[in-house]
């Protein structure tokens, strides 16, 4: 491999109508998650956006809501690497970066799969603060959101530096930024129990991810 075939974005023209659909599986899955768990936190009765996480939607008779939002948009994400594999092979940042997607990809669904225990008040009438005892499918879950998110601020840097080789550096600050803030804020999260930074880090994050697929399906 040469530096000036590493540091030339992919042409658009070399990305077939599979990979294509593949990319644009990425470019959805970041709306639908937003979409999806901002309405149903917003609709359903008992939750507060203030004092809950996103992953109690899990938990109750509608809780299947929200893992299908986990689920699906998670299968969105893994499509997304594959594609992102075909087309970065052998450029800047085609190997780590497909595959901290497809890692991250990996533990949304994870994080459907694996359901929540009942905590803070939610589902009305559980009890308020933390579970008295964890099962081990909800340990499960404390973990993937975690690990996620590690994930994710990992292929933000990889293509931070990705942008970066190719000129982009405007792309290449923002990549860093969101890199930062979806840590920064889930840990703000974690210190206050005030769940609005956590939201937030998952809007920057998952908004990212489909922005970064859109960028490569649009040739970037």
């Amino acid at each position: 491999m040469t530096a000036g075939l590493a540091a030339r974005p992919v042409p658009r023209a070399a990305v077939t109508a599979a990979t294509d659909r593949l990319l644009l599986c990425g470019v959805v899955a970041g709306p639908l998650f937003i979409v999806a768990a901002t309405a149903h936190a917003l609709l359903r009765p008992g939750f507060d956006v203030v004092h809950h996480p996103l992953s109690l939607l899990s938990t109750g008779g509608l809780g299947w809501i929200q893992i299908a939002t986990f689920v699906v948009s998670g299968l969105l994400f893994l499509a997304c690497a594959v594609g992102l594999r075909r087309v970065l092979r052998g450029s800047r940042g085609g190997t780590w970066g497909p595959w901290l997607i497809g890692v991250f990809a990996v533990l949304v669904v994870a994080g459907g799969v694996f359901v929540a225990d009942p905590a803070l008040g939610f589902p009305p009438g559980t009890p308020p603060g933390r579970p008295a005892e964890f099962s081990w499918h909800g340990i499960l879950h404390a973990i993937a959101p975690v690990a996620a998110f590690a994930a994710l601020s990992a292929a933000g840097l990889v293509f931070a530096r990705r942008a970066a080789v190719l000129g982009q550096g405007g792309w290449a600050v923002v990549s860093v930024t969101v890199a930062v803030a979806v840590q920064a804020l889930g840990m703000w999260s974690n210190v206050t129990w005030n769940f609005i930074p956590l939201g937030a880090a998952v809007v920057l994050g998952f908004g990212w991810a489909s922005a970064q697929a859109a960028r490569i399906r649009a040739g970037s």
